[in-house]
């Protein structure tokens, strides 16, 4: 079994480099998993690459998209 890892919108746009709409954009096409919905949605880090980063935090590259998988929204989360 695949192992999980479940963040806000808004750690996942830190994670990736993104703006929290990037993320719910990326959701809303499919191109990740959303668990749960509304305030309560969450996402899996170990499905989405980190962006690169310096040695001070700040990012060099974002996120390229993820591919689009079909929309998954996992209900009970």
């Amino acid at each position: 079994m695949p192992s999980t890892a479940l963040a806000t919108a808004a750690d996942i746009a830190y994670w990736t480099g993104r703006p929290v709409g990037t993320i719910w954009r990326w959701a809303s096409e499919g191109r990740i998993t959303v668990y749960g919905h509304g305030k309560q949605a969450r996402y899996d880090v170990m499905e989405i690459n980190p962006a690169v980063r310096d040695e001070d935090g700040n990012v060099i590259t974002p996120t390229p998209a993820p591919p689009v998988i079909g929309r998954v929204r996992i209900a009970a989360a």
